[in-house]
């Protein structure tokens, strides 16, 4: 019998979603309009900030946090090694330099230590902070570093929905958090993103950037079409059909929560009879994870090969990913620009390596997380047989 493929991640969209939508193109407002608003309060309030920003996406979420503090040229911002490629570009964009810095090895997360360091040395302006995977960095002792040095905190919630540190969620423990609704994130807007912040004056002004540095609002202007820009501003808006997905994501949002989170807890137990691999906590003093997915990381000394595994899972119909598949830096744009060298960053570079991500979504059905567990384990025991053999 062939059993169904399990992808890494689907989109989860339903009746729901296409109501919500129709709605919206029934109407004749598409951008600037109240979905949008609505979406941003239900988000504020589901994250426990006191502002919601709807952006085009993540990236342009971290771009704005940077520009709206002023951060240039001439500037350094402290980034993981590991990371999703544009927690750095979104640095680049604003003409400053990205200083690396690499990660812990039980959690993918900011080295504080790396932190202290980076500041001391780089007399940084800001520290981008990523949750990597899910789980919040030390943000007590990052909020400490970096209030000491001045450096506004950055949180890339791209991974970390409902992720908390000491029962307050992500998002709200920098001076501005950053969230992705790619299709396989915890919910979607198809494309999208959102920033929060408790920062009054931070909030007005990166609203105000997100939309070409327009100084008022549609709903503001005493004559239609009238207006002035007063700072470099870009296109970096929410439509209407996005936050109407959002919205109708949200509904449904504690419910995909519980499933990763058991998801999470199964496959996690079917991994405990590889003690040679290393399996990150979803909880860490108070951290606790969003389980966006579970990660598994083989040896450090290659005797297992991820790509193999991989493939013998692919073989198996179980989807995997990689997070992520080399240290930033080391990546040919910043390498090329920077001349950092293999060896800089050893615990970014081992995850880059061997770590494999796999699926704890809400589309996994009854019986699928045993699935991927056992797919793992024996994939590993076959790649470890087929090495030893060819050695």
């Amino acid at each position: 019998m062939t059993l169904k493929p399990i992808p890494f991640g689907k989109p989860m969209l339903g009746d729901a979603e296409r109501a919500a939508v129709a709605d919206v193109l029934a109407g004749t407002t598409l951008v600037h309009g109240p979905v949008t608003h609505a979406f941003e309060q239900a988000f504020a309030e589901r994250a426990g900030a006191r502002h919601a920003i709807s952006v085009a996406s993540c990236t342009a979420g971290l771009h704005l946090a940077l520009l709206a503090r002023g951060i240039g040229p001439g500037d350094a911002v402290v980034v993981p090694a590991m990371t999703h490629v544009a927690t750095a570009h979104a640095v680049e964009f604003c003409g400053a330099r990205p200083v690396f810095v690499d990660v812990q090895p039980d959690t993918g997360n900011l080295d504080p230590d790396g932190v202290e360091r980076a500041l001391t040395e780089s007399k940084a302006r800001a520290v981008m902070v990523v949750h990597y995977l899910g789980l919040p960095c030390e943000m007590d002792r990052i909020n400490a570093l970096a209030g000491k040095a001045r450096a506004m905190v950055v949180e890339d919630c791209a991974l970390a929905l409902d992720a908390t540190w000491d029962g307050r969620k992500a998002g709200t423990l920098g001076a501005v958090g950053c969230f992705s609704f790619y299709p396989v994130k915890h919910m979607t807007t198809i494309e999208g993103g959102m920033v929060t912040t408790n920062d009054d004056a931070l909030a007005a002004a990166i609203a105000q950037r997100k939309a070409f540095g327009y100084d008022r609002t549609l709903d503001k202007r005493s004559k239609p079409g009238v207006y002035d820009v007063t700072v470099l501003g870009y296109n970096y808006r929410m439509n209407e059909v996005e936050a109407a997905v959002g919205l109708a994501q949200m509904a449904g949002l504690d419910e995909v929560q519980r499933r990763r989170a058991n998801n999470d807890r199964v496959i996690r137990a079917g991994l405990a009879v590889l003690p040679e691999v290393t399996v990150f906590a979803p909880e860490r003093g108070p951290a606790k994870s969003s389980h966006y997915c579970l990660n598994a990381v083989l040896p450090p000394d290659g005797s297992i090969d991820r790509d193999r595994v991989a493939a013998l899972m692919k073989e198996d119909g179980i989807g995997t990913s990689i997070h992520y598949p080399e240290a930033v830096p080391l990546m040919t744009y910043y390498r090329d620009k920077y001349g950092y060298t293999p060896g800089s960053f050893p615990v970014a570079e081992w995850l880059a390596r061997q770590t494999i991500s796999l699926p704890v979504g809400p589309h996994l059905e009854d019986g699928d997380a045993e699935r991927v567990a056992h797919s793992f384990v024996t994939a590993v025991a076959k790649a470890r047989t087929e090495q030893s053999k060819g050695g």
